[in-house]
């Protein structure tokens, strides 16, 4: 009997002997990344496992017995999904293993807004000891999440220690524990008013592709604070930018970009009205332990039923 074969695109740590002991039968190769991966190494390979920005359609076209991908991720816009779909091969992703690193992040955000450390590191930077500086509290604010799922479900968790309104925006506007209130999608438009804080957390789809145009940022309140953890394409960057140039909101917090990684002579980077970081709010050092876990249990059960038992992706729907 063939021996499976499991290619790993990232060297896992301390769960790569979790998995060697947990499936002795079954070989596996670990790279540090996709550049160290030869044709061999494609052509013996059943199963890929780990995360990628370079795993293209081209690079799964040299696996003709890859059969399963356990994504370390949440997002699998940039895999071929048609081509995995045509061959069969079953994706899973990862999500809500992030949920409470990116939940944190959105915080840490909002904190840093609210409480002018901006302006305080920039005192210290110059040697200003200012003593008037006040900031605001967030409770009694309102928290306008679009998405509604893992994330933001532990985004809403804290948000409710700190007393804010908490609204979601998801398809059907099919209420969910933990939010105030949820509205459809189609109704955005009406519920951006309310919001005091907005939050991406949707995932790319045909729906959500530049959903966020000038008309959203108009809606928006002139003094509301925008952040964009969830992915780049919810708007252009020509929009994002006009809508800071012109003062539509007050302030940006940028994880996720439409072009990433973002050129030095990017606008966004002119602006003083935007704090950016460099997609890291899903970055835990718990991410690869969790997800072999999980990747585990579906394992197990791929390899005497041939299918999975939780996080597949519907390949049509891209989720």
């Amino acid at each position: 009997m063939k021996c499976v074969k499991v290619l790993s695109l990232n060297r896992l740590k301390d769960s790569e002997q979790l998995l060697e002991e947990t499936f002795p039968e079954v070989e596996f190769v670990f790279r540090k990344n996709v550049d160290e991966i030869n044709e061999q190494d494609k052509r013996d390979a059943d199963v890929v496992i780990g995360y990628s920005g370079k795993a293209d359609q081209a690079f799964f076209e040299g696996m003709p017995n890859l059969k399963f991908v356990a994504w370390y991720a949440a997002g699998v816009n940039s895999l071929p999904l048609q081509y995995f779909a045509e061959r069969n091969i079953v994706l899973t992703n990862v999500s809500g293993i992030h949920a409470k690193q990116m939940s944190q992040f959105v915080f840490a955000y909002i904190l840093d807004d609210y409480k002018q450390m901006r302006v305080s590191r920039q005192n210290q930077d110059n040697k200003v000891y200012d003593s008037t500086i006040t900031g605001r509290r967030v409770d009694g604010d309102t928290l306008l999440i679009l998405g509604t799922g893992n994330i933001p479900k532990q985004i809403s968790k804290l948000a409710r220690a700190f007393e804010m309104k908490i609204i979601g925006i998801n398809t059907t506007g099919h209420e969910v524990d933990g939010f105030d209130e949820t509205y459809p999608l189609k109704e955005l438009d009406q519920v951006l008013p309310k919001a005091d804080v907005v939050v991406n957390v949707l995932p790319e789809t045909e729906e959500t592709y530049h959903l966020l145009e000038d008309k959203q940022f108009d809606a928006m309140k002139e003094t509301a604070l925008f952040i964009n953890i969830g992915r780049g394409t919810i708007a252009s960057e020509e929009t994002i930018v006009k809508a800071l140039n012109e003062g539509k909101i007050r302030h940006a917090y940028l994880d996720v970009f439409e072009k990433e990684p973002l050129s030095e002579d990017n606008p966004l980077y002119q602006l003083d009205n935007v704090s950016i970081t460099a997609h890291i709010t899903g970055n835990g050092k718990e991410n690869f332990k969790e997800a072999s876990q999980i990747f585990i249990r579906n394992f197990k059960h791929f390899l005497s039923n041939g299918d999975v038992i939780e996080k597949k992706v519907d390949l049509s729907k891209g989720y």
